[in-house]
């Protein structure tokens, strides 16, 4: 017997979703009938207004509810200080930390050749504009993969004309991991991002 066409429906609209298979995808639907019709319909609308109310900020890019984020209309943030990182997610990422005082910039993507993106298709038109006021720093912290290591390395020389420190943030050994179980690349960060100890 076959689920009725709406309930399928809503199982194929759940699969969209990453991490999410059929079976997943079949208990969350169980799961909505057993809500109330008042949970329900709130449930929707909090996915209506996701996509009506949620847009990007025209300074950094990150997600927000308004034309500039909240972290850009922070003035006890490091305006001079921009961390380029390569989604929002990530933003949300660094921000658990609470110790990065200054401001970000998200790429929307990073460049890749098997998928077709190119530095064109990153919001690098934005933080060309951002150039023009003062910055002291670039914190590059694209992910430690071969296309955040390539949009890296673009980022560094295509920052190189501007009279501004580029950094990249250290990539290494997680905490509790053991060396024989990493990889190469990872052992080469952890050994270039080494600091002092005295």
């Amino acid at each position: 017997m076959e689920y009725p066409k709406v309930f399928k429906e809503v199982i194929n609209h759940f699969t969209l979703l990453p991490g999410i298979g059929n079976k997943g995808a079949e208990r969350m639907v169980y799961k909505l009938l057993e809500l109330d019709q008042e949970s329900l319909v709130a449930f929707g609308k909090a996915l209506i207004d996701l996509k009506d109310s949620i847009k990007y900020c025209q300074v950094c890019g990150q997600l927000s509810d308004q034309d500039i984020c909240p972290i850009c209309q922070d003035n006890d943030r490091d305006q001079k200080t921009i961390c380029i990182v390569e989604s929002p997610k990530d933003v949300f990422a660094m921000e658990k930390i609470k110790e990065y005082k200054g401001t970000y910039h998200v790429l929307h993507g990073t460049i890749s050749m098997m998928d077709g993106k190119t530095i064109d298709d990153l919001n690098i038109a934005s933080l060309m504009k951002r150039l023009n006021d003062p910055v002291d720093e670039i914190i590059i912290a694209t992910n430690p993969t071969r296309e955040g290591e390539t949009t890296a390395l673009f980022l560094a020389k295509f920052l190189s004309k501007y009279n501004v420190k580029v950094s990249r943030i250290a990539n290494g050994l997680p905490i509790g991991s053991q060396l024989d179980y990493a990889d190469e690349m990872t052992i080469l960060k952890s050994l270039e991002g080494r600091k002092d100890m005295y």
